[in-house]
């Protein structure tokens, strides 16, 4: 008897509650798991498993609505809860110092508690930049040997001319191997020859005629070419710290440059870039004249003969720097413009 009273009054109980809640069991059956909050979280560690406070978490779905940020707090904690089911989500978590860290794709299933392992972030690669550079003498002796395939219409030297803008100094070796390059070319050798023979045809010096004058002669104007180039482009250069080349300027209004090209015979530049007296010119043209007192005909020595050669070897430095500036770098094929 006491049982079915029991029964009658749980009957009666859920009929009131029938009544009075009549969507109670339609709300029951609505909240599916589907639709249950869901949560991510994890700690952030570094490479030896210590934990990183303060690190930036960026959890990102695939809508621009679905992205969340936190920072993992003095434990490298962090969480997000509240999410949505069904769809994928990623957790990228960003530290000064180490490389970034993002998980793989997150799907949870309603009211799923995930629980994000593996949140080790490793140190940041350091990108190191190697420069490979070449010191000045090697850029140097990469200039010479540019400069030394420089051919007026691919014939004649023009070894000397600089067409490119801050050239780095010549050391005395390449000074001296620039000079012999010079001297010793076989256009150089058959410039010599040529110009014997046109001192044969006007009898000067005073050497005399046939083959033994024309060897002489042809001696006399090697003598002179050689000791201008190597005093004048090699032996003063090294001992004055001056460039002996001719730097094109190529820029400017024509007068300009008229005036820099003739006045290259007195100006040089120094090892140390900067523009000074041009000794080694002057002086190797002065040398060059006087040397030639040691084997000229004793009618053509004397002070008169070594200044009218030093100014005849000045004018003829102009003229060529003219030339220079003007003609040469058009006929050179080989030259290039290198900044």
């Amino acid at each position: 008897m006491k049982i079915t009273k029991v029964a009658m009054l749980i009957l009666a109980i859920a009929i009131a509650l029938y009544i009075v809640f009549p969507n109670l069991s339609w709300a029951a059956e609505s909240v599916s798991p589907q639709s249950l909050p869901t949560a991510i979280s994890g700690t952030v560690l570094d490479p030896t498993g210590n934990t990183i406070a303060g690190a930036a978490v960026v959890l990102q779905g695939p809508g621009s609505r679905d992205r969340y940020t936190t920072l993992s707090n003095d434990n490298g904690f962090f969480e997000f809860h509240g999410l949505k089911s069904g769809i994928p989500y990623r957790v990228t978590v960003r530290a000064k110092g180490f490389a970034d860290w993002t998980s793989s794709a997150v799907v949870l299933e309603g009211g799923q508690y995930k629980l994000l392992t593996g949140c080790k972030l490793r140190l940041q690669d350091v990108e190191t930049t190697v420069n490979v550079g070449y010191s000045s003498v090697e850029v140097a002796t990469e200039q010479v040997k540019a400069a030394e395939k420089q051919r007026v219409l691919g014939i004649a030297p023009n070894f000397y001319a600089v067409y490119y803008r801050n050239p780095e100094p010549l050391t005395a070796k390449l000074k001296f191997e620039l000079a012999l390059k010079t001297a010793v070319d076989p256009v150089t050798i058959f410039g010599v020859a040529l110009v014997a023979g046109f001192d044969q045809a006007g009898n000067t010096p005073d050497y005399q005629q046939g083959a033994k004058g024309y060897g002489q002669r042809l001696g006399a104007v090697a003598a002179n070419g050689s000791a201008d180039i190597l005093i004048g482009g090699a032996i003063l250069p090294t001992l004055l710290h001056q460039d002996p080349r001719y730097f094109y300027k190529g820029t400017g209004t024509p007068k300009s440059r008229i005036l820099y090209a003739l006045t290259r015979p007195f100006v040089c530049k120094g090892d140390n870039g900067t523009w000074q007296p041009n000794y080694s010119s002057m002086g190797g043209d002065l040398a060059a004249a006087a040397l030639e007192n040691a084997y000229y005909p004793q009618s053509n020595r004397g002070a008169g003969l070594v200044f009218g050669h030093f100014a005849l070897g000045t004018a003829e430095r102009a003229v060529s720097s003219l030339a220079q500036e003007f003609l040469l770098r058009k006929l050179t094929p080989k030259a290039k413009d290198v900044n």
